[in-house]
Formats: structure tokens, C-alpha cells, sequence
């Protein structure tokens, strides 16, 4: 099996509506995204894909979207101040754990044609959440 990892990084704020302690507060994070590509056999030029694709796809989902927003659960009672505020908001149903983020692109990168098999999103140097759908 032959894989590649991209790498992509871009900064957001965020809150855990109902989390016990500091995360309840909104505050802000410089996120790392691993996209994940795997193949048994190489494309005629001897690759899994190429990384510019895979920029070009996932970067642009994650700038269009999630770079430089404030990353909200639907219902926080926040999202609609920030946004009569005019902050750029991006809200998701659940709440917007790393866990979540890396699901979200996963299935933004997947719905695109990429064949990904995993995304592993740093939430920051020390701590990581990943997703694929294997088991």
C-alpha cells in the first residue's frame, strides 16, 4: 500500500458549548490538517496523487470556509451575536472539537473525488484527532 500525507495549516476560533472548563470560553487556534491518500498501485507517473491536487482541493474547502472564522455548534447562544457583529462564522451541528474538524474535512475532501483515507487535525502541537472510515 502507498500513501501521502499533505499538510495544510490555517487559523480559527472556536468554543465547546457545555465543556467543564477553559474550552467553554471562545479562544482561538492555529489548526495543522493531515490528509491521508492511500492506493495499492501508482498512477502512471509513479504516484498516489499529486500534492498540488490535494492542496488545491482541501486548501481551498478549508479558506472558502474555515480560515480565520469562529467555528460555532448551530445552537451556541454566541452565533448570533457574532454575526449581526458581521463576524465570519462557520456552524456546524455538533460541537467543533477536533474530533469533528477533522470528520468535517474528511467528508468535504471526500465529496470533492479525493480518495482519502484519513485526516488527522492538530488541534495544536500536543494533540491530535483523527478520522477515516476504516476499521
Amino acid at each position: 500500500m502507498f500513501k501521502i500525507v499533505k499538510e495544510i495549516r490555517f487559523s480559527y476560533g472556536h468554543r465547546l458549548v457545555g465543556h467543564p472548563g477553559k474550552c467553554a470560553n471562545l479562544h482561538g487556534h492555529n489548526g495543522v490538517v493531515e490528509v491521508e491518500i492511500s492506493e495499492k498501485n501508482l498512477d502512471s507517473l509513479g504516484m498516489v496523487i499529486d500534492f498540488a491536487q490535494v492542496k488545491e482541493v482541501v486548501n481551498n474547502w478549508i479558506e472558502q470556509h474555515l480560515d480565520h472564522r469562529t467555528i460555532l455548534k448551530t445552537d451556541d447562544p454566541l452565533a448570533e451575536v457574532l454575526s449581526e457583529a458581521g463576524e465570519n462564522l462557520f456552524l456546524m451541528e455538533e460541537n467543533p472539537t477536533a474530533e469533528n474538524l477533522a470528520r468535517l474535512i474528511f467528508k468535504a475532501a471526500d465529496s470533492q473525488g479525493l480518495r482519502v483515507s484519513a485526516v488527522r487535525f492538530w488541534e495544536t502541537p500536543a494533540s491530535m484527532a483523527e478520522y477515516s472510515e476504516q476499521q
